[in-house]
Formats: C-alpha cells, structure tokens, sequence
C-alpha cells in the first residue's frame, strides 16, 4: 500500500521543476503591488504651484478650461446673434449662437430622424432647448412666424395607445420620424402598458423621454394579449420580448405537455428566464 501511494506522489525532475517555477510565479504575482507601490511613491501637489502657474496662463491670456454650462452661460453673454435658417444649419453656427453640445445634437437628431423647421414655433419644440434659449433666438429665426402655440396646443396630453401619426407628431420633442417609429413599435408590443416603455424606441434615450413624458398617459386596457395556448410562431414573430427560439420553445412545450395553466408556468421552458417573463407577462395570456 506505502509503495502505491509512494508511486503516486512521486514526482520526475520535469515535473519538480515546473512545481518550482509556478510558485515562483505565484510568489512574484503576490508581491508585486507591494514593491509597485514602493517604487512608485506618490508625491503630494503643490498647489502653489499650481496657483502660481494659473495665474502665469492668465497674464499670457491663455483662456481657463470651463465645462460645458459654464462655457454656455459665458457664450450667451458674449454671443452676438445673427439671422439665421435653422434648417441644416452647421454646428459653428449653433455654436455661435450660443448653444451647448448637448443643445446642438438634439437639433441635429431630430434633423437625421426626417424633422424639418416650417414656422419659427418649430423650433420651440426642441426638447433640448429651453424657454429663455428660444425667446433668445426667436427674433433671428428667418423662418415664418405661423399660428402660434396657445396654451391648450403646448400642454397638449395624448393616450399613447390611441394616439394616430399626425397627433403624435404635435407634441414637443416628438416630430414625423419619431412618431412614425411609436406607431411602429406599439404595433409589435401590442399596445404599451406603461410611458418607460417609449424608451425602447430606437433613438428615444433616457433624457429625450424624461423631457417627454408629461405629454403621455397609457391607458393599460388596450393592450393586446397574446394566448399562449393558442399562438403559433407567426402569430408572436414580430412581438419584440421573444426571440425565435424562445416562441419556438413555448410552442414545442406547450405541444409536448398540453395547454398552460398560467402564464407563470412558462417559467418551466428551459429557454424562458425570469427577466424575459417579466417584461413579456402583460401581453400574454392562457385563455
């Protein structure tokens, strides 16, 4: 028995070598932050230097580094604005007028997504700019005046799931391109059980749905349910929360082991997670 075990563990000098070499290198692994941070002492600033060499770049009229609100609020001030087109307008001109990054890329997305400035109120529905950028600006706008927005027009609130293209297109911030792809994307949920939801619109991000929002109510009803034991992969293709595999997988189970008594009970379909579960329970339905 001592003579197997003995064999067993019994190590060539290739083998004790290697052995050697890994735990030098596990060693050297270990340690090497230690010696790292000795080696590389840090030195404290000195922010009178700091402040001496400021001070040095500002007699030379070297302009100081501003973020970019600072460096709009110093260009509203500075700005001396021109007639001008909004229509394709260059990003130096908007600059010059005294807009952000931020400001002039929501111009310039609306403008990818198919929007066009007709009247000057146009603009005012940029969800980029604010009430004093557009009171700032308007009188230099070379566009028509046209009908001007009353109240009742700019506090305008559409059912999300009833709302047709032209409605949408209305509201601020929204325009023919992004209400064409509203349509479009409730059409294949089936309706939208809750305003977030505008968020899975392509090209509708976070910031673009929180200056939105106000202008939508949801009204839950209306939303399509699809009845799983009765669905078959065409009827759920297009339907955005499910994969090809997964409808396929719900079909095959539900053909393998009879109807679905409830809608959890897709959770035994191996493919189906919880997360996937959650987001597709209000459209689905087993009756």
């Amino acid at each position: 028995m001592k003579a197997r075990i003995k064999n067993y563990l019994l190590l060539t000098k290739t083998e004790w070598n290697g052995l050697i070499v890994l735990v030098l290198l596990i060693a050297g692994a270990l340690a090497a932050p230690a010696i790292n941070r000795r080696l590389n002492v840090e030195k404290p600033v000195n922010f009178k230097k700091v402040d001496l060499a400021v001070a040095e770049l500002q007699r030379a009229g070297v302009k100081p580094y501003l973020n970019e609100e600072r460096e709009t609020a110093s260009a509203h001030l500075q700005v001396k604005p021109f007639k001008f087109n909004p229509n394709k307008l260059p990003v130096e001109s908007w600059k010059r007028l005294g807009l952000s990054v931020r400001q002039i890329k929501g111009i310039k997305n609306y403008e990818a997504s198919g929007g066009n400035f007709n009247i000057k109120a146009d603009v005012k529905k940029m969800y980029t700019l604010s009430a004093g950028d557009y009171q700032r600006l308007e009188p230099y706008i070379d566009l028509p005046a046209g009908k001007q927005l009353n109240i009742a027009e700019h506090r305008l609130v559409v059912e999300l799931n009833t709302a047709d293209s032209a409605t949408l297109a209305k509201l601020k911030g929204i325009g023919p391109a992004f209400a064409r792809r509203i349509i479009q994307y409730r059409t294949r949920l089936g309706g939208f059980y809750k305003k977030q939801q505008l968020t899975e619109v392509f090209g509708l991000d976070e910031m673009h749905y929180k200056d939105i929002q106000q202008q939508f109510t949801v009204d839950k009803k209306r939303v399509k349910k699809f009845n799983v034991n009765t669905a078959e992969y065409e009827d759920l293709k297009n339907f955005p929360y499910l994969s090809y595999k997964q409808i396929n997988a719900i079909v095959q189970y539900r053909k393998q082991h009879g109807d679905y008594d409830s809608v959890n009970e897709l959770s035994n379909v191996a493919i189906i997670d919880l997360a996937t579960l959650k987001k597709a329970r209000p459209y689905l339905t087993v009756q």
